[in-house]
């Protein structure tokens, strides 16, 4: 894995919650050169602590002892704060509005041996592995539905259900983490890319609540939302 130096300055100090979360973006920017700009340049506001290009080098912007911004507007489980408490990761793709393709093999390596060197560091449970869609699914469809969060649970990195036989509801989506206040065809949106990437309906059905039971069924007892 090639690391480069690019630092950003759009960083601040943390709160004294612990870096409990780890939220991947993608870019969202029609060249990797575009994106690495915009997260370096002062007037933008935004940053990330890493970016991985296609093939797989990774460019640290922002020390993980730093609030980076990158989450924006956000929630997961209860917290606002979201950039206070994690590590941001963006993947270098040309997103929905400038053609949205696969991640390459060697970014999606790059990026599995980063997430584990960032877990030894850092104990995020995976629950709190999630995509910037998952804690704002009314602003953002990043990473999406080409993103392979089952190979990366596959590796110990995130949370993969085994669907269960349920008659939960949508609503029972905040015992997980998403927002009880976004809009709930959008919070089901993120919900399917991230764990049903082949139907993005937006509409609840019994394959959904069977993987959200097969998620909760994992949860510690102390982490499942009331």
């Amino acid at each position: 894995m090639r690391r480069i130096d690019r630092p950003s300055p759009n960083h601040d100090t943390r709160a004294d919650a612990a870096i409990d979360m780890l939220v991947l973006h993608y870019t969202g920017m029609p060249t990797a050169e575009a994106a690495l700009a915009r997260l370096t340049d002062p007037a933008a506001k935004v940053s990330a602590h890493y970016t991985i290009d296609d093939d797989g080098t990774v460019y640290a912007h922002v020390p993980e002892a730093r609030r980076a911004w990158h989450a924006g507007a956000a929630h997961w489980a209860g917290a606002s704060d979201i950039n206070a408490r994690s590590i941001g990761i963006e993947l270098v793709n040309p997103g929905h509005e400038f053609g949205y393709r696969p991640f390459p093999e060697d970014q999606i390596a790059s990026l599995t041996t980063l997430c584990h060197s960032i877990l030894m560091r850092h104990p995020i449970p995976s629950w709190r592995v999630v995509g910037h869609s998952d804690v704002a699914p009314a602003r953002k469809e990043d990473p999406g539905e080409f993103f392979p969060w089952a190979r990366l649970a596959k590796a110990g990195i995130g949370l993969w259900p085994t669907a269960q036989d349920s008659d939960l509801g949508p609503e029972a989506l905040a015992r997980y983490g998403y927002d009880p206040s976004a809009p709930l065809e959008k919070v089901i949106l993120a919900f399917q890319r991230h764990f049903r990437p082949r139907g993005l309906t937006g509409v609840w059905d019994d394959e959904c609540a069977g993987l959200l039971a097969g998620l909760l069924a994992r949860l510690p007892q102390s982490a499942e939302r009331a």
